[in-house]
């Protein structure tokens, strides 16, 4: 890749949130003050319920004026103050000038192409100050200006390029995406504003990649410069818990067919009470990473919340209803293997979810003062004795053929995050898991947890989860280590501390190992929503800054081997 064009709005700063608002508004006073029979709120409203009903390109004006029989001048009017030159308080994405600084280092020609307003788009790219950062700015209006197609031919004529080493990245699948792709370019779609869950017309016109963050770019094009494509790219997680699924959102943005090898010891809510009462193996684990593999586009989410919506009264409180749908699958097919295959037919999913084996067993634990618990219930209960080692209670316990064949097919094995114990080393205890994972070529990461769990790794430093990983699968088997370095403040930290939970300190101890460790920020924003399978807990790793360090980690050791 050679050079990369970029739109402006939505895809360098928050262009819905800061703007559209403030357009919309001013819209509805002109629209009140022609005679529109309504107050000014609710001219706001209308002309937000008919974008989010019928999408982004809808004539809300002249549905609106057709509704309360109003003259064209009305929808000139309208348009005229949607559109002003009023333009205040916007500010970049937090890593696009870091990231547009990386770029250019790595000697990328830089445009931004914007569409609109002439005056409009100046007045932004100055409060933005972005002048600086580009090798070209192009302003095209939308009034009087040449075809988005003229736009790119003019950038690759002047500057001699081929179009298929150009990168578009925007946040519109049916404009400048759409074009682009027509023209032999390379499409990164930017996930926010209005047209984040707009679908490209045919397979033909979709973009090569999303993206939820602009910092996720430069892994994106180094990849794909030695040949790591989406679907090239095979990426292969183990674990289980919250943490798996977590790691698997993030991925899907640089593996078409990420795999998920999931825990099957869980004891514990209602995948717990599912698996002794329907004698099934339990679901919980692997329903949240077929829902985090899923492909959410908005008409989809009712289907993806009704997976996750969990029963709160009568018989059926606390279950999920997930999990029933699971064991019903379980039923009808005959088998828990068949029945994530047809849950993933069901839920549109690009990669596999794998339990690590079909074997009905528990995890078990010896502590310290000599004495053993069963089951991953009472194995992670917390004010017992320290664990000493773990195992499970059934002997000759056998990972699915088809995990050891992915497991050798991969190019990288993502290991965590998750409970150390319940989550990740239940699965290397399974037979067969630990030897694939040795004798693989693929990059092994390890992931480290950010807070101590109360009951399995009291007082346990960075090293220490290492070290017990290593303790399991094996030495010189793991080829590097994630651990964050970026800590929320006191006040939340302290909600953990009266659980018994602390961070995970980052030892001196770490360096010792032979392994690499990279040491980074990988927290999520903890004011942002919750995604719908989490818990209640406040740390969590970001899927999008994960995904993005394991791919980083694997393009640089890759370019630096070839």
């Amino acid at each position: 890749m050679k050079a990369i064009i970029f739109d402006l709005d939505d895809t360098l700063y928050d262009c819905t949130g800061s703007l559209l608002e403030a357009s919309r508004k001013r819209a509805a006073k002109v629209m009140v003050k022609a005679g529109l029979p309504c107050t000014e709120e609710e001219a706001y409203l209308m002309q937000k319920e008919l974008s989010e009903k019928y999408g982004p390109y809808y004539l809300v004006f002249n549905e609106m004026a057709k509704k309360f029989g109003c003259s064209d001048n009305f929808v000139d009017s309208a348009l005229k103050a949607y559109n002003s030159n009023e333009v205040s308080d916007i500010k970049l994405f937090p890593d696009v000038i870091p990231t547009l600084k990386k770029l250019a280092l790595e000697k990328y020609k830089l445009f931004l192409l914007t569409i609109g307003i002439h005056e409009r788009q100046q007045k932004k790219i100055e409060l933005l100050k972005l002048k600086p950062y580009f090798d070209e700015i192009i302003i095209n209006d939308q009034e009087v200006g040449l075809l988005m197609e003229d736009c790119f031919g003019e950038i690759v004529k002047k500057y001699a390029l081929n179009p298929r080493n150009v990168v578009v990245v925007g946040d519109r699948v049916r404009a400048e995406l759409r074009i682009a792709k027509s023209m032999g370019m390379v499409t990164v779609q930017m996930l926010h504003g209005r047209f984040k869950v707009e679908s490209a017309s045919d397979d033909s016109n979709k973009p090569d990649y999303k993206i939820k963050q602009i910092f996720q770019l430069p892994t994106v094009l180094k990849l794909k410069d030695f040949g790591k494509t989406r679907d090239q790219l095979r990426i292969l997680a183990i674990g289980g818990g919250t943490g798996l699924p977590r790691a698997l959102e993030g991925l899907k943005t640089y593996s078409e067919n990420p795999t998920a090898i999931v825990t099957v010891t869980d004891s514990g809510r209602s995948s717990g009470a599912i698996r002794e009462q329907y004698g099934i193996l339990p679901p919980g684990d692997a329903r949240n990473c077929l829902i985090a593999l899923s492909e959410s586009e908005e008409q989809e989410k009712d289907l993806y919340q009704l997976f996750q919506y969990r029963f709160n009264k009568g018989p059926l409180n606390g279950m999920s209803l997930g999990n029933l749908l699971m064991a019903a699958l379980t039923d009808m097919t005959g088998s828990f293997e068949l029945a994530l295959k047809k849950a993933s037919k069901i839920l549109a999913i690009k990669g596999k979810v794998l339990p690590s084996t079909l074997t009905s067993t528990h995890i078990c634990a010896e502590l310290e003062d000599g004495s053993t618990v069963e089951e991953e219930f009472n194995v992670r209960a917390p004010q017992k004795p320290p664990i000493k080692k773990v195992f499970l209670k059934s002997n000759n316990v056998e990972c699915l053929p088809e995990a050891i064949s992915e497991i050798n097919k991969a190019d990288i094995v993502v290991i965590g995050p998750g409970s150390l114990y319940t989550s990740i080393i239940s699965n290397l205890l399974v037979g067969g898991i630990k030897e694939a994972l040795q004798n693989t070529k693929a990059m092994k990461i390890y992931i480290c947890n950010i807070v101590t769990q109360p009951g399995q790794t009291d007082n346990y430093t960075a090293s220490d989860c290492v070290k017990t990983i290593i303790k399991y699968l094996g030495e010189g088997i793991l080829d590097y280590v994630l651990v964050n370095d970026n800590f929320p403040n006191d006040d939340i930290l302290e909600k953990y501390r009266s659980e018994g939970a602390e961070i995970i300190a980052i030892d001196e101890d770490l360096t010792k190992i032979n392994v690499e460790v990279e040491v980074t920020d990988l927290i999520e924003n903890i004011e942002q929503k919750r995604i719908l399978w989490e818990k209640q807990d406040l740390i969590r790793h970001d899927p999008e800054k994960l995904a993005d360090s394991i791919c980083r980690i694997y393009a640089q050791l890759s370019l630096l081997k070839d």
